[in-house]
């Protein structure tokens, strides 16, 4: 279904200038008789003035009060596009559950844990081919970012969104991310579904194993892509502007450090009948997951997609200039009247 909306409906507010315009004309007719009145009998003075036509100058009032119109709405910036349609493609559903608790801040992977991890995502979003695509953000709970779809281009919206102060409980909840991620594919399917986790892994909350084994009985098979250190780095802590104001202390003053636990990533991944990776600089962790996704059945997928307005200001400028043009090139007086 075709869609009108507005780029700039603030400009829309000038229309209310049409009913001033009206206002102005009458005022300007009413103010011309008043002064014919004064030289004489009205009637008398229009008989008079050879050439001068009151449906003329309605006509002229007409066209620039249109012209006027068109105007203010080539200026709103109107746009037409298809509001939603149904896009189908073959593939698998694909949730990305991404860490965004304080940890990974840490800068022991330029330029930190989660800028590079969100990076990765979008390079994966720039390479499916069919898939259906979801987002996961957890830290000390889990939040459903962006579910399954099949519009690449808000799933990478999403993912821009994504930061450490999205949710404010702090910890690592890797089994409320496991259950969070499983409710979101459709539970009658049994295959074509497949999990990536992302995360550090540090401090997590719940019961990883089982929440591992109960995805796995879901047909859902756990990638896990471990970030970081396993020696210890500082988390960084940022002022409002952005700018490092020292690092993360605990109650005594001491510096907190965070480190990779990979050994529960293994585990999760090995339950889940998936693969174990760890970041590297050189970006191909996911590249390596979604040859192993290629390898899997494919379903077919629909989904709703938002296509992109396209703007269609243009068409009411040119009426609203022809208007204007209109409004010109008729006289005020018909000069073969005027011919005695």
């Amino acid at each position: 279904m075709n869609v009108l909306k507005f780029q700039y409906p603030l400009f829309l507010q000038g229309l209310w200038g049409v009913v001033l315009l009206i206002l102005f004309f009458v005022w300007i007719s009413k103010n011309k008789e008043k002064l014919l009145r004064q030289f004489g009998h009205l009637e008398m003075m229009r008989k008079m003035m050879l050439g001068f036509s009151k449906t003329r100058t309605a006509w002229k009032s007409a066209l620039f009060i249109m012209g006027y119109i068109f105007l203010v709405l080539a200026l709103a910036d109107p746009q037409m596009g298809t509001k939603l349609e149904e896009v189908k493609r073959e593939g698998v559903d694909i949730v990305v559950a991404l860490d965004v608790s304080l940890s990974m801040q840490a800068e022991d992977i330029a330029p930190n844990r989660l800028e590079k991890s969100k990076h990765e995502i979008s390079k994966l979003i720039d390479i499916l081919q069919g898939d259906r695509i979801g987002l996961v953000a957890f830290a000390g709970m889990a939040h459903a970012q962006c579910p399954l779809t099949l519009d690449y281009a808000a799933a990478k919206l999403f993912l821009r969104m994504m930061d450490t102060d999205l949710i404010p409980q702090p910890g690592t909840a890797l089994a409320d991310a496991i259950k969070k991620a499983t409710k979101m594919f459709e539970q009658k399917d049994r295959k074509h579904k497949v999990l990536i986790l992302i995360t550090d892994g540090e401090s997590h909350t719940g019961d990883v194993e089982k929440a591992a084994e109960e995805a796995a009985k879901e047909g859902i098979v756990i990638y896990t892509i471990g970030l970081g250190s396993e020696r210890g780095v500082p988390i960084p802590v940022y002022d409002r502007s952005g700018n490092r104001s020292g690092f993360k202390k605990d109650r005594e003053g001491n510096v907190v450090t965070t480190k990779l636990d990979a050994a529960i990533l293994q585990k999760i991944a090995f339950l889940a009948n998936g693969k174990y990776y760890i970041s590297s600089s050189g970006e191909t962790e996911l590249k390596e997951i979604y040859k192993e996704i290629n390898k899997m059945d494919k379903k077919n997928l629909t989904s709703k997609q938002f296509t992109q307005y396209e703007d269609r200001y243009q068409f009411f400028a040119v009426f609203a200039l022809l208007f204007f043009i209109l409004e010109m090139l008729i006289p005020v007086r018909d000069k073969k009247l005027e011919i005695v």
